[in-house]
């Protein structure tokens, strides 16, 4: 923690550098990802501050919309569209997901009932294709199939199925590699993720 603190205390000296900041945000992307910490979606990217809107949650999961009871997601989604206007959104999911393997694999998640009821209450994955001559879960490929649910419930946004209708908006599966920095992406058409 204390090279944290540091490295807050030294940022100021960076001032000049952000003072354009101060107007405000017009981030061109918003950026979904799981809140896992090797996932750092402005390094992946080469983002500087005020160039990513971001949105992390366990799992990477995206709730459903549901208008009676928003969540904190939903109105970060809404925001991002119908406020800053994005043009693009990113859903990126990431290699070695625990939140993915506990599901394909049945995981116990009793000792977390929190994290096993935000992942019971949202449409996933269920199971994972085996790696070829393995007895063991393709958990990447199941990650893949995890994006991709992820992405047709972004769809079912009121505010993000009127800017794609418009073609005001764009949507991205990424998948990517923790080990190697490698990031793929789903291309339309193809059942494939594909190097960018």
């Amino acid at each position: 923690m204390q090279a944290l603190i540091d490295h807050a205390r030294s940022f100021a000296s960076r001032g000049e550098e952000l003072s354009h900041l101060e107007a405000g945000q017009s981030p061109g992307t918003l950026f979904m990802s799981c809140s896992d910490s090797r996932v750092v979606p402005a390094l992946i990217t080469g983002a500087g501050p005020g160039e990513l809107f971001e949105l992390r949650t366990a799992g990477g999961v995206i709730p459903r919309y549901s208008a009676e009871r928003p969540s904190g997601e939903a109105a970060t989604i809404e925001y991002a569209v119908e406020v800053l206007g994005v043009s693009d959104i990113v859903v990126c999911g990431h290699s070695g997901c625990g939140a993915v393997t506990a599901l394909v694999t049945g995981a116990d998640l009793e000792g977390v009932p929190a994290v096993r009821g935000w992942l019971d209450r949202e449409p996933t994955v269920t199971a994972a294709p085996q790696v070829p001559g393995s007895a063991e879960p393709d958990i990447a490929r199941a990650v893949q199939e995890h994006i991709l649910i992820q992405l047709e419930t972004l769809r079912a946004y009121p505010c993000v199925s009127a800017r794609l209708a418009d073609g005001r908006l764009r949507l991205h599966a990424w998948f990517y590699e923790v080990h190697t920095g490698r990031v793929s992406t789903h291309r339309g058409g193809s059942e494939e993720f594909l190097p960018l």
